[in-house]
């Protein structure tokens, strides 16, 4: 038997023509949403009624629709990706709700994640992040024979835990500083984990390091925010790794001994 219901609801969502624009809330009406749709499924559904109005469609960002690009980035009710743990905002489902809520929709707010338009941000500040050195440059020749480096289980596994990241910027929108630490210590822990990783280990924390602050992302104040907020439950763990190699690279590394940073 369908356990499927139709929902009324009260959307109050973000309003921004453009990056110059000062935005605002605007309240839509969203009767007969059914309880199997996903969130952004919803969301298509208001636009068409939009359109059909003649009115501009709420702007959101998207891709997959299966919790793994990290596009789909707006607060839900306060929370980043809305009120289920573990879920992305394309992943969450209208059964999460109950008949005649009002819920608020609102995009990323981060200095370092400037609205472009209504619920969508410039997120480009982490693809500078990890171009800076988010990557493994040093030649490795051809391919390894099958366990021809030895990797331990536990460090694999912290590595694929690191790796599961998307990038989506929950745990900046999170973090009552606006910190991007627990992105960059992912990024950083995937490799520095790893064998392959370990030629550029300290020139790589310390250049993302740099080039977080150089975005003028908040600093870390340890709320763990991020945290409860990441889809992928990315541990804090990776931000205490990322600041013991950043303190070694910041007291023993010498670029004139090295031939100079990555890339």
């Amino acid at each position: 038997m369908s356990s499927e219901k139709n929902l009324n609801l009260k959307l109050n969502v973000w309003r921004q023509k453009n990056a110059q624009s000062e935005g605002g809330f605007e309240t839509y009406e969203a009767p007969g949403i059914s309880t199997e749709m996903s969130f952004l499924e919803m969301l298509d559904v208001v636009n068409e009624d939009l359109i059909t109005k003649g009115a501009d469609p709420i702007a959101f960002d998207h891709d997959c629709r299966e919790g793994i690009c990290g596009a789909c980035s707006m607060v839900i009710d306060g929370r980043p990706h809305g009120p289920k743990e573990r879920t992305t905002a394309c992943q969450l489902h209208m059964r999460s709700f109950n008949d005649g809520d009002t819920i608020a929709i609102e995009p990323w707010r981060a200095a370092a994640f400037p609205v472009q338009r209504d619920l969508i941000v410039d997120r480009a500040a982490f693809d500078r992040i990890i171009a800076a050195g988010g990557f493994i440059s040093a030649p490795t020749g051809s391919a390894q024979d099958a366990n021809s480096l030895p990797v331990s289980k536990q460090n694999a596994d912290l590595a694929m835990d690191a790796a599961a990241c998307i990038g989506c910027g929950a745990c900046v929108a999170a973090c009552p500083n606006a910190s991007a630490m627990l992105f960059v210590s992912a990024k950083v822990s995937q490799l520095a984990l790893l064998p392959q990783g370990q030629p550029e280990r300290y020139i790589r924390v310390r250049d993302m390091v740099a080039q977080m602050d150089a975005e003028e992302f908040g600093t870390c104040t340890n709320h763990g925010e991020c945290e409860a907020a990441c889809p992928k439950g990315i541990s804090v763990e990776n931000i205490a790794r990322m600041n013991r190699d950043y303190l070694k690279a910041s007291l023993t590394y010498r670029p004139e001994a090295t031939g100079g940073g990555a890339g």
